[in-house]
């Protein structure tokens, strides 16, 4: 399995719609870097998000989540709470091939503001925006700007294709549009 490189994910991009909006260079003047880089794509977090909140007692369920344990906010700046954790989404809607599996990680920019993000693989087949989790280490309120970079994908290219994609299975975050809560 090999890491693919610029040229790669910029013909993917471009031919099969593998990324959309596709920024084909990397942007840096003045924001937290996004777009293709050497051997990923650094994409954008959008204006959508959702922040932890304890104001109803809720307990948080992975089997029955409760969505009144966020508040809904539409913002350029989102600020989140000390020791706490928001939802958010990529503007980007990814539509994965069926031989490559993508990685995410954190920028290192945020990642130095003790800012963690995570996200689990992009499996073959699967496509939609990218639910991102962030979560705040820190003491302190920490600052996430909307449409600039957040995090690095990195597509993995397999030896030979799946034999079942995430689009065989059905599966239950295919084609997500928004900041899509957990399922079961």
């Amino acid at each position: 399995m090999g890491i693919m490189p610029d040229t790669w994910i910029r013909e993917m991009a471009e031919t099969k719609g593998m990324i959309e909006p596709f920024v084909e260079t990397q942007k840096r003047e003045g924001v937290i870097s996004y777009g293709v880089s050497s051997y990923g794509y650094d994409a954008r977090v959008a204006d959508e998000f959702k922040i932890f909140t304890n104001v109803d007692n809720a307990i948080v369920d992975p089997k029955k989540f409760d969505g009144s344990s966020f508040v809904d906010r539409k913002t350029d700046v989102c600020i989140i709470p000390p020791n706490s954790f928001a939802l958010a989404r990529t503007v980007e809607y990814f539509r994965i091939p069926r031989d490559v599996l993508v990685i995410c990680l954190g920028k290192s920019t945020y990642a130095r503001c003790g800012l963690i993000v995570n996200v689990t693989p992009l499996e073959p087949e699967w496509e939609g925006h990218v639910t991102l989790e962030i979560s705040n280490t820190t003491p302190l309120p920490a600052k996430v700007y909307a449409n600039e970079g957040l995090c690095q994908f990195l597509f993995l290219k397999g030896d030979s294709v799946c034999e079942v994609s995430y689009a065989d299975k059905a599966g239950k975050y295919m084609g997500q549009k928004g900041v899509t809560l957990p399922r079961l």
